[in-house]
């Protein structure tokens, strides 16, 4: 089991590659990168705010032509001067260092420009993570146990009616009827935190924060709630077919306890499993469900950086979250060994 291990181990160096240079090499080759929309910037005038190159001042932000001795300058500035593979060399060189590079929007180390939006991802992620277990497991074991009845048909077409909405669509739709201007107008319109947080007293943070979770944690939940809920369902109606549950019962055993002890026991192996991967694909799918609800997490901050064209930014995010789902799926073997000790890797 462990040569296993370490094969998956090493096999994380050539998939991190494969990901990151397929990025890199897309990135370099999409109409509108950061040369095209500086450029752009000169033409119209609108200086403010971008970084000042060598050899271009905002006394030429008015030509209808750039100099070429200006444009090999701007094209070094951002690293375009290069061909594509070296430029791929130096920033694998520059990330075994851990630098990430430096934002071409933010003028900041991306790494902390990451830092400050990364807790606010894990927190809806995490929420969201418990909650999903906390909801699909005990409705999975519920749907099973009553299989064939009203209950079961009624919460299939709420379980699927889910499955077939995506979590950013939900969102929105829940902003519409519940968000502030609606005719409810229960919660706030979206963000992390009001204004005025700081200055509220303690439970009045603890309600603002509550207020600023509960949707976009209902929008995590709906991309996984059929999944789980299925799988839950499926893996006890497995397990109550088997000899030992009517063993159980010929001994005069409740049927409560049959199903939620006996049962669920061994139903669990491949629910808990999953945790490696859900958890990770929680942290690194929050794009939209960030932006509808104007969150300042990564996922916020990626759909950002690849409007502004800010590649170093998104390569870094793409290295966090590659990493995350990576080892996500090392997590879910290795539980799947923990929890289940027939389990044998070779």
């Amino acid at each position: 089991m462990t040569r296993y291990f370490i094969r998956r181990l090493l096999l994380v160096i050539p998939t991190f590659v494969g990901i990151t240079l397929i990025t890199f090499l897309i990135l370099q080759f999409v109409p509108g990168g950061p040369v095209e929309r500086y450029l752009m910037k000169v033409r119209m005038g609108e200086m403010q705010g971008y970084q000042e190159t060598p050899g271009l001042t905002s006394g030429k932000s008015g030509m209808t032509g750039i100099p070429e001795s200006a444009l090999k300058e701007i094209k070094a500035f951002y690293g375009f001067d290069k061909p594509v593979m070296t430029r791929y060399a130096e920033w694998v060189s520059n990330l075994a260092r851990f630098n990430f590079g430096k934002s071409y929007v933010y003028s900041e180390p991306v790494i902390d420009v990451i830092k400050s939006r990364f807790p606010v991802t894990v927190y809806f992620a995490l929420i969201g993570f418990i909650m999903t277990y906390i909801v699909c497991v005990p409705l999975g074991v519920m749907k099973a146990a009553r299989s064939g009845t009203g209950f079961d048909f009624i919460s299939s077409f709420f379980v699927f009616l889910g499955y077939s909405t995506p979590g950013w669509a939900f969102g929105a739709l829940l902003l519409v009827l519940l968000g502030g201007g609606s005719f409810l107008d229960v919660f706030p319109l979206g963000g992390f935190r009001s204004d005025n947080f700081e200055s509220l007293t303690f439970i009045g943070r603890v309600l603002d924060q509550m207020k600023h979770t509960i949707l976009p944690v209902l929008s995590y939940l709906i991309g996984s709630f059929a999944t789980l809920t299925i799988l839950t369902k499926n893996s006890v109606m497995e397990n109550l077919s088997q000899d030992y549950i009517r063993a159980a019962y010929a001994k005069g055993l409740s049927e409560k306890r049959v199903v939620y002890v006996h049962a669920l026991r061994n139903s669990l192996i491949p629910i808990v499993t999953g945790m490696g991967h859900f958890l990770g694909a929680l942290l690194a799918g929050s794009i939209l469900i960030e932006k509808v609800f104007n969150i300042p997490g990564m996922g916020m901050l990626a759909y950002d950086s690849v409007i502004n064209r800010d590649y170093p930014v998104v390569m870094g995010l793409l290295v966090i979250e590659s990493v995350i789902l990576l080892a996500g799926n090392i997590i879910t073997d290795i539980l799947y060994a923990v929890v289940d000790p027939r389990v044998k890797y070779k």
